[in-house]
């Protein structure tokens, strides 16, 4: 079977001009976790600030290789490769127009110019990394020998990623196959190279096209999440998945992860999306997605469960469904409160740490801190730590003293009952080797609502490694 190489290009939308430096970092991180081949971040804009945010992402990158776009400047270049030095899994992409129309208004070349200059610019980037990508902009309107001529001077100038973009975004499954087939059989060192398509969403058919041109032989494809501007990385993954064994493809996406991640680059990028009018993927999953009621089995509450990105064993999805009878027989049960039901039924374990005393102090004027005292084994143990909030410090302190961070995948703090001593609930999801964890903490006080249900969750990963 072939693998898929899957090339995400969220960073290079238009609507992540308006994010901030950590919101653009979160989501590097988020699809690194879900295995994405290579993330796209687009070309330098901001040679200030768009080199440190380089920087800083490439360490964290476990699986994904990092591409920077140039064109035909090398001061582009220059100040990509210095972005990416010391970096292993880089790559430089010269992204470029092919079509007649596009050389001449874009870049002011004729053809022969144009063949000229991209063997120069592949040479420069192939000296200063090994890595080098050619992507043929307006390629499926280009003219076919001029496309198989500039492809094959990429190729003999060293670039080793080809990808070929479709800008028109009319093109339907069949013409897709029969492009690719096509500019494949007249590529040179086919077997050294890997070749990835890219079909925008303008007419809903650019998932369609990816898996025909995958199926007539193309390596990759170019995804991301809530744009048009290529495919959806989830209806595709879920295709290759489902179908992948007659289709002969596989890709190397973290599925337990993907609608996880995939929902909280939604949250990210949503409210500028929203402003610029751009699409989301539509797998978010709020209260409204999530409506069961007494008439619901347990597959139907199983799948809900796995909807909202838990992993449980048969055991667990029987508790939780026990429990949503319960819960069902009074009321409609939405995605809240099945999060809620999974946090206090599903994995109940002894109790390795156990809360002591905690003191919080916070106000306008000072850091907010924590003081947590825990017991382990009949020792007490301490941690003392200054945070972003109370609740934020009592999570670096239970941090500190277990010596270990989980990722922190949701946190929510709602009220159970009214009047002025209300009951306040928390809910607590640490993301741990691909599965989740959720703990629940009821109080009148929200920080130690926010601490039990911190330690509960803690409490059933601490107990599950133990047990392997």
């Amino acid at each position: 079977m072939k693998k898929i190489l899957m090339t995400d290009t969220t960073l290079c939308g238009e609507n992540v001009a308006a994010m901030s430096f950590r919101e653009k970092l979160e989501i590097a991180k988020l699809l690194d976790k879900m295995n994405v081949d290579c993330i796209d971040f687009g070309k330098i804009k901001n040679v200030k600030t768009d080199p440190l945010l380089i920087s800083t992402i490439a360490p964290l990158l476990s699986h994904s290789t990092l591409c920077i776009s140039v064109g035909f400047d090398e001061q582009d270049v220059l100040l990509a490769s210095r972005a990416l030095a010391g970096v292993s899994n880089a790559r430089l992409a010269l992204c470029v127009p092919v079509s007649t129309v596009g050389m001449e208004y874009t870049c002011h070349k004729k053809p022969s110019a144009m063949l000229e200059a991209v063997e120069a610019q592949i040479r420069y980037c192939r000296s200063v990394m090994d890595q080098v990508e050619f992507c043929a902009i307006d390629a499926t309107r280009s003219e076919p020998e001029f496309l198989n001529e500039i492809l094959e001077v990429a190729v003999k100038a060293g670039a080793t990623h080809i990808t070929l973009c479709d800008n028109a975004g009319r093109m339907l499954p069949g013409e897709a196959a029969q492009f690719t087939i096509n500019t494949l059989s007249a590529l040179p060192s086919r077997d050294k190279i890997s070749v990835s398509v890219s079909f925008p969403d303008n007419i809903q058919m650019s998932v369609a096209c990816s898996v025909a041109a995958l199926s007539a032989g193309a390596d990759g494809v170019k995804t991301a999440v809530g744009s048009n501007d290529c495919s959806d990385i989830y209806p595709l993954s879920e295709i290759v998945r489902d179908r992948g064994e007659t289709l002969e493809m596989y890709c190397a996406l973290n599925t337990t992860d993907l609608r996880r991640c995939i929902r909280q680059i939604e949250q990210i990028t949503r409210p500028t999306a929203e402003a610029t009018g751009a699409a989301t993927t539509g797998v978010s999953v709020s209260s409204e997605d999530i409506s069961l009621d007494k008439n619901d089995d347990c597959v139907s509450v199983a799948r809900a469960v796995r909807k909202l990105g838990y992993d449980l064993n048969p055991e667990d999805e029987v508790h939780v469904y026990e429990a949503f009878v319960r819960v069902a027989e009074k009321k409609t049960v939405n995605a809240r409160e099945l999060e809620a039901i999974i946090a206090s039924t599903a994995l109940q374990v002894p109790p390795t740490y156990q809360l002591v005393s905690y003191l919080t102090t916070s106000g306008n004027t000072t850091s907010s801190s924590a003081h947590i005292q825990l017991e382990k084994n009949g020792k007490r143990l301490e941690g003392i730590t200054i945070g972003d909030g109370p609740i934020d410090a009592a999570f670096m302190a239970i941090e500190q003293i277990i010596g270990h961070h989980y990722d922190l995948d949701d946190f929510q703090i709602q009220s159970v009952t009214q009047g002025h001593e209300a009951m306040g609930n928390a809910l607590v999801r640490l993301r741990n080797g691909g599965k989740i964890y959720s703990g629940n903490g009821i109080s009148t006080d929200i920080i130690g609502a926010s601490i039990r249900a911190y330690l509960n969750a803690l409490n059933k990963i601490v107990y599950e490694e133990a047990a392997e």
